[in-house]
């Protein structure tokens, strides 16, 4: 007997044991198929893993942190002998780096955590995307993960001020003026952001809704997206026909994975191979602290947002757009995804049998990954629309030359391969459907659907 087999054989006897003990079997997660034991099938609960690290990551750092504005007469990064009038807010942040032991690596990967959780979100979306995972029974399933997308954005948006730089306060101002300025809930939420209009009472409400208010949306959403995933299973294979179950049943559970030692173990692999990954990127570049809010020395400092909103801001500097018009083509976008199960009826699941969606997701992908170099590069810079179109226009254009180009071939090739099933079946079928008179046949069901 080979290890492997003696190894999981083992494993088996003895978590048997514990579930005979604990009837943890009640409370654990559906098994799964094993054709799932590949990394892309498990996009979204890397993006969990990379939540809970920045829960326990943000715990630790509230122990230092100190949300307030009020001046502090410490060195906070001055010369010793010297005093420096610099907000709480940012010296409890030098302190966190420069004094606390192990606290730059710990700010580090808490900040790059983020990043990596937004990072690791949009990979999530765009597979269930391509993939048609949004598709029925699962509707209600990638509306909660379209929530979930919202939220995250919301907490990065909120922590971005915390540091409270001079770089962060511009940014953030400038993210209120847009959500101000939506039509009817904008005044509505004005009083909910800025608290009595000082400084002080935006970076609370700022607080209040990093760590608590986002946060608890985020694991109810969270909850609710898992306990989809277990009436629903994994989303299936993308295919071409339209007839593929889309459920597993109690008896192909029985044949299935536990999740329960085995997918467990294999989540806690990558996971840890995650928060390996992050720590080596944390100590090799360790963030610097830009200097703190009513600094001279940041008087000419150029708004940038964090790289996730980089596409919209460097939009509002489009001729023409008004904050207005950027914030509403946002909102038409979020409304977009967020009711793509009930916009896009086809039953078919593979890209390509989708082209005009994939055409429209690949376009603005590249729309995105353009707008958030070119806002990089010059940020605040206006944009003429001759520019505009230049630059933008060809994403736009070759995305539909070559999906176009795709799927005539797809379709070419379909439809003669439909012709030879014919010839095969005599007569039976044709591209349209079954020839007149002729008797329908069983359609063979199609092992692997999930």
């Amino acid at each position: 007997m080979s290890f492997s087999n003696w190894y999981n054989r083992t494993l088996n006897q003895i978590w048997g044991f514990v579930e005979d003990r604990t009837a943890m079997k009640k409370w654990a997660l559906r098994p799964q198929p094993e054709f799932t034991f590949k990394p892309s099938y498990w996009t979204g609960a890397f993006v969990a893993v990379a939540f809970f690290y920045q829960v326990v990551s943000g715990a630790l750092l509230l122990l230092y942190y100190q949300p307030s504005t009020g001046s502090t007469l410490t060195a906070c990064g001055q010369p010793l002998g010297t005093q420096s009038v610099a907000p709480a807010a940012w010296c409890s942040t030098y302190y966190i780096i420069h004094s606390v032991p192990m606290g730059s690596l710990l700010l580090s990967t808490h900040l790059y955590g983020a990043y990596a959780m937004i990072f690791l979100m949009f990979v999530h979306f765009y597979r269930g995307y391509y993939l048609g995972v949004y598709k029925a029974p699962r509707e209600f399933s990638w509306m909660v993960g379209t929530l979930l997308m919202i939220v995250t954005l919301g907490m990065g948006f909120t922590g971005y001020l915390l540091p409270y730089t001079q770089i962060s306060y511009n940014a953030t101002n400038v993210g209120i003026v847009l959500a101000l300025g939506l039509p009817t809930l904008g005044p509505l939420a004005g009083p909910l952001i800025l608290a009595d209009g000082t400084s002080q009472g935006l970076l609370s409400r700022m607080f209040d809704a990093h760590v608590l208010l986002l946060p608890l949306a985020l694991a109810a959403l969270l909850y609710a997206h898992i306990a989809l995933f277990e009436s629903h299973g994994i989303a299936p294979q993308a295919t071409s026909d339209p007839l593929q179950r889309r459920r597993y049943t109690e008896k192909d559970d029985k044949q299935h994975i536990p999740f329960v030692p085995h997918i467990l173990w294999y989540t806690l692999k990558w996971g840890l191979l995650y928060v390996g990954v992050l720590f080596g990127i944390a100590a090799l570049w360790p963030w610097n602290l830009p200097t703190y809010v009513g600094n001279l020395a940041a008087a000419n400092a150029v708004t940038e947002p964090d790289w996730y909103f980089l596409w919209l801001f460097k939009f509002v500097d489009f001729y023409g757009v008004t904050p207005v018009l950027a914030v509403g083509v946002t909102t038409v976008l979020i409304l977009f995804v967020l009711f793509l199960p009930f916009l896009d009826r086809s039953k078919r699941t593979h890209p390509r049998d989708r082209p005009f969606f994939i055409w429209l997701i690949t376009s603005l992908l590249g729309f995105f990954i353009v707008m958030t170099v070119w806002g990089g590069e010059t940020p605040g810079v206006q944009i003429l629309p001759l520019l505009v179109a230049e630059t933008l226009g060809p994403i736009f254009a070759v995305n539909a030359v070559v999906t176009a180009g795709f799927y005539w071939r797809y379709r070419r090739t379909y439809l003669r391969r439909l012709a030879e099933r014919e010839a095969q079946l005599g007569g039976l079928y044709t591209p349209a459907g079954p020839a007149p008179g002729a008797v329908p046949r069983a359609v063979p069901e199609v092992k692997g659907v999930e």
